[in-house]
């Protein structure tokens, strides 16, 4: 019987098949499956969460999960196009909801008004990708290792001013493949050198999924040129991630460390500073208190950095003026950076 449904669910209707024909053409047939039969956590629904809601409904997921505790105020509605423009004083999940289950009927969308510190373990172990926006350091942390060893996708992001970040841990074994195209003289090359092709490359039929004939969603798609002399081939990789938590705990007196400091950009110790105004302020930076957040952030920049070993100068003073607020254009450019990821 468990066979037969898990049969049943692997079926693409003619319908499904219509409505994502662009991207399984795209990534094909089997990850749309895939994609098909993911459930996703989204905490934290401002302007990137709403970028990071939209771009996961188009593609496709199974269940997306919006868990949001926080009302709606005229700041945090600027950059959430998911938001009615009354919706002052709702929940931001509740008040995103309806928009975000318009954008595809085919995903189940679903509003949790609860705060995200009170859920229990057991409750993101029901998920395979969670995704932590606006988020403390000490969740993100906690979730991160309680995910990471039961194979649960984690993915953090924010949006500060100008500034955004994303981060992701696969885990330490992460299994992908890398798509090319080889003409047979090259194959033959790597050969005739001595290296065994088919130990780490595998043959792939393309998969083409026909769409329901009565299906009309736009002009018809140009059909790409194929070289019959061209072989597609796949090759399988490994990558291993670290945590969240050794990544911001790096010893930057170390002699290793200091050989990377110069390759580090400072965003990422502008991220501990701002980590840390959450964590002693409870929020963002806000431009309603520009003076005040300003000095509070100088200050937090010269006791982080200093407790981190490194140089205050790293960050000059003028950072302040450029992490208020959310900027719309930057949550969609890093919500496209994060979406895109989780849907890999």
């Amino acid at each position: 019987m468990i066979d037969m449904i898990e049969k049943e669910e692997n079926i693409i209707s003619e319908e499904e098949a219509a409505q994502y024909d662009r991207q399984i053409r795209l990534w094909g047939l089997d990850a749309q499956k895939r994609l098909r039969g993911s459930r996703v956590l989204l905490v934290g629904l401002r302007g990137l969460g709403a970028e990071v809601a939209k771009n996961l409904i188009l593609a496709g997921v199974k269940g997306l999960t919006l868990l949001d505790h926080e009302q709606v105020t005229e700041e945090s509605r600027r950059a959430q196009f998911l938001i009615p423009v009354d919706a002052n004083g709702q929940n931001h999940a509740q008040a995103s909801l309806e928009r975000a289950q318009f954008l595809n009927p085919m995903v189940e969308v679903k509003a949790d008004t609860d705060q995200v510190e009170s859920k229990s373990d057991d409750f993101f172990l029901q998920f395979d990708a969670v995704c932590l926006t606006g988020c403390s350091r000490d969740l993100m942390v906690r979730v991160d290792q309680l995910c990471g060893p039961k194979n649960i996708k984690v993915f953090c992001g924010d949006v500060f001013g100008y500034h955004g970040y994303m981060f992701s841990d696969l885990g330490q074994e992460h299994h992908y493949v890398e798509y090319g195209t080889f003409c047979p003289f090259i194959i033959n090359d790597l050969v005739r050198g001595g290296i065994d092709v088919s130990s780490f490359f595998s043959r792939e039929k393309p998969k083409v999924v026909k769409p329901s004939e009565e299906a009309n969603d736009g002009p018809e798609v140009k059909k790409p040129k194929v070289d019959p002399n061209e072989t597609t081939m796949v090759k399988k990789k490994m990558a291993s991630f670290c945590s969240l938590k050794e990544s911001l705990e790096v010893d930057w007196t170390s002699d290793e460390a200091k050989g990377r400091l110069k390759r580090t950009p400072p965003d990422y110790f502008l991220l501990q500073v701002l980590l840390k105004f959450r964590t002693d302020k409870g929020r963002n930076p806000d431009p309603s208190s520009f003076a005040e957040d300003s000095r509070l952030l100088l200050q937090i920049r010269d006791d982080v950095l200093e407790a981190l070993g490194v140089n205050p100068e790293l960050l000059p003073d003028s950072f302040v003026s450029y992490c208020f607020s959310e900027m719309a254009p930057v949550c969609a450019v890093v919500g496209g950076v994060l979406g895109q990821e989780i849907v890999k």
